[in-house]
């Protein structure tokens, strides 16, 4: 089941928040991990948000993947279907995370296309090209060979596992500087008012510690420390 709103609208209501509002967010509907750490992004303040849908690799064999039909191009139409704009494509490596997933050129169909971006456990080439465009990026890190002998796009539109996470085509995927965070589709909304809820109970901690240190020598009482 997916939300009823737009992904216009969902942007909008998400926008100002962070990685660590969202996560704890969905930690308070539930236990499973949802975040992944340690990404690297050629975008840097970007912020990624909006509905995936997948690619999963696999290592390459030109015996039983035919390049003809197992290739970016291919799997990438596959995925983002007849309504593209404001998607994210996640690419998963499936164990090969020092493998290229792509690089500027094939990636240009993202910013063609209009989606938000891509999230990937695998590297991406050519960060400079990839700045140009419009949509953002988050990834292992930057690699500079290709990785087409390694790893080929198999699946379109299947579960993936990034570090750990699952992700359900579908699902929100919210991304900044600070890492990224998978939210299931059904509870986008009630993840986005549990973020601001977290921002505004955030806001009145600050505002109480603030008042700790004109009460400090006082013989006032603190409140107790989240």
């Amino acid at each position: 089941m997916s939300s009823g709103t737009e992904p216009a609208a969902l942007r909008e209501a998400a926008a100002g928040l962070r990685c660590a509002d969202i996560v704890d967010a969905v930690g308070r509907l539930h236990r499973h991990r949802c975040h992944i750490l340690d990404l690297v992004t050629p975008t840097p303040g970007r912020v990624l948000f909006g509905p995936a849908v997948t690619i999963s690799y696999f290592p390459s064999c030109a015996a039983d993947l035919d390049v003809e039909h197992y290739n970016l191009a291919e799997l990438f139409y596959q995925a983002v279907g007849d309504t593209p704009s404001g998607k994210v494509l996640v690419l998963a490596s499936n164990g090969h995370t020092d493998a290229s997933m792509g690089g500027g050129t094939k990636l240009a169909r993202l910013h063609h296309h209009g989606l938000a971006g891509l999230l990937s456990d695998g590297r991406l080439r050519d960060f400079a090209e990839l700045r140009e465009y419009d949509f953002a990026a988050y990834c292992a890190g930057e690699a500079t060979r290709w990785g087409g002998d390694l790893v080929t796009p198999h699946q379109a539109n299947v579960p993936v596992v990034l570090c750990g996470v699952g992700v359900m085509p579908g699902a929100y995927v919210f991304a900044d500087d600070s890492g990224a965070a998978v939210i299931p589709a059904a509870e986008v909304e009630e993840v986005i008012k549990g973020a601001r809820a977290v921002q505004r109970e955030d806001a009145g901690f600050r505002d109480t510690i603030a008042s700790e240190r004109l009460a400090a020598g006082s013989g006032t009482r603190r409140p107790q420390e989240r």
